[in-house]
C-alpha cells in the first residue's frame, strides 16, 4: 500500500496545483492589467479620496464646507477621467 498511497497523494497534489493555477488565471482575466504601477496607485488613491469626501459630504451641514467638498469631488472626477484615459486599451 505504500506505493499506491504515495501515488494518490502525488495525484491529489498535482490536481490541487492545477486548480490553483486555473484560479490564478481566472483572477488575472477579471482584473484588467494596468501596465504602469504608478498609474494604478494614482487611480486607487483617487478612488479612496472620493470615498472619503462622499462620507464628509454626507455628514457636513455647513454650506461653505459642502461647497468645498463638492468642488473637491469634481476635481477628483476630472483627475480620475484623465488617469483612465491614460490606461492602455
Amino acid at each position: 500500500m505504500g506505493d499506491a498511497g504515495e501515488g494518490l497523494i502525488d495525484a491529489e497534489a498535482r490536481i490541487q496545483e492545477r486548480i490553483e493555477d486555473l484560479e490564478r488565471a481566472r483572477m488575472q482575466k477579471r482584473t484588467p492589467a494596468l501596465g504602469d504601477p504608478e498609474l494604478r496607485r494614482e487611480i486607487e488613491s483617487l478612488r479612496l479620496a472620493r470615498t472619503e469626501f462622499e462620507r464628509q459630504l454626507a455628514t457636513t451641514s455647513n454650506a461653505r464646507r459642502r461647497t468645498q467638498i463638492e468642488q473637491a469631488l469634481l476635481e477628483i472626477d476630472r483627475r480620475t477621467a484623465e488617469a483612465n484615459a491614460r490606461l492602455p486599451s
